[in-house]
């Protein structure tokens, strides 16, 4: 006779009485099937108290119900096609990743993907528990023109070469194992060797806000530190690599510092910045392009400019101030590449940007 439940997730591909020691014992979420234009995504949580997922941008908390009196705690999401997205189960605690998700992001966020997405065969499954590798190479930069010290690691792939400086570094150090996937990406014969250089931000929006302070220190502070500290790297061929403001921070390098950046990979960048825009009630209502866009329009010579640009395409608001500077900037004589990734405002859906675009700004 059927356990009362045993069909309870059925549709899901999942058997067994949900709260039994079986069923947790073979379970792995999340799961998805389709569900009118996309996808209805299940989610199981253990425990005993009320519990929420929560996602990178793309949505706002969904409570977990309870099954029957259980331990078993569930969520159907509706999902879009093509979105990849880091989550978190909402406890009492704090944040937990998903112990049935080996897929993880850090200690405590876990990554789905729709079953449309595209691979990411660079990036390795890393579950709440695992450590991620560090460069064993580092710099102590105590910097000048910015004030306070930081740690920069540095790691050559490949046997290193031209400079890759990954802004926001201690995300792709301790949320996603970017030196593994470069390495990864270099023996697959789809990256050149490079030197990878994780910078901290200390301050994202005074260090990437269209200030020059940074890249002052950059090339007059930080680079003499890598070219002395005996990892193999040529600075004088330098890629800038950043996300949401440090994608702003890195056109702005290459518009005002063209002798310093010639090559940049910007995902998802905030091109709706502007000075008084963090204080308006709606940042991204303001001009299209932003700053930028003003910039661009002044005229500007980016004829010895690779960019690369990239954004989610459920970032439905980002994309009219992404599409406004990628064509001025072409327009200004930059060799430019175009691409839309399956994500939102996440990190989870960059990575095979940035291992993609890096490669073809040194092409």
């Amino acid at each position: 006779m059927r356990m009362v439940g045993e069909g309870a997730f059925a549709a899901f591909g999942i058997s067994g009485a949900p709260g039994t020691e079986a069923f947790w014992t073979a379970v792995r979420t999340p799961v998805s099937v389709p569900g009118g234009d996309g996808w209805t995504t299940l989610f199981l949580w253990r425990g005993s108290e009320p519990v929420s997922v929560g996602f990178e941008s793309w949505s706002d908390p969904v409570p977990l119900r309870r099954w029957a009196d259980t331990d078993c705690w569930y969520a159907e999401v509706r999902m879009p096609a093509r979105l990849r997205v880091t989550y978190w189960f909402v406890t009492d605690e704090g944040a937990r990743a998903d112990p049935l998700n080996p897929a993880g992001a850090g200690g405590d966020r876990s990554v789905a993907a729709t079953p449309d997405t595209p691979a990411q065969p660079h990036w390795p499954g890393l579950g709440a528990t695992d450590v991620l590798p560090l460069p064993p190479a580092r710099i102590r930069w105590t910097c000048e023109r910015l004030g306070g010290r930081r740690t920069v690691r540095i790691h050559p792939v490949g046997g290193g070469g031209p400079v890759v400086l990954l802004l926001d570094g201690d995300d792709w150090l301790y949320l996603h194992p970017a030196a593994t996937a470069f390495e990864s990406a270099h023996a697959a014969g789809e990256m050149p060797a490079v030197t990878l250089v994780f910078l901290p931000a200390k301050d994202r929006q005074a260090e990437f806000g269209c200030r020059p302070d940074l890249w002052r220190a950059v090339r007059d502070e930080l680079l003499p530190l890598v070219a002395g500290s005996g990892v193999p790297a040529d600075p004088d061929r330098l890629v800038v690599a950043g996300q949401s403001l440090g994608g702003l921070g890195a056109l702005y390098a290459a518009l005002e510092f063209p002798e310093l950046v010639s090559r940049v990979a910007c995902q998802s960048a905030s091109f709706w910045w502007t000075p008084d825009a963090a204080r308006l009630a709606d940042p991204l209502g303001g001009p299209v392009g932003g700053v930028l866009a003003a910039r661009l329009r002044e005229g500007a010579d980016l004829s010895g400019l690779r960019a690369a640009f990239d954004v989610g395409e459920h970032e439905t608001r980002m994309l009219p101030h992404c599409a406004l500077v990628e064509t001025l900037t072409e327009q200004a004589g930059a060799t430019v590449r175009v691409s839309r990734s399956p994500a939102h405002h996440d990190r989870a859906g960059w990575r095979h940007a940035l291992l993609r675009d890096v490669a073809w700004a040194l092409a």
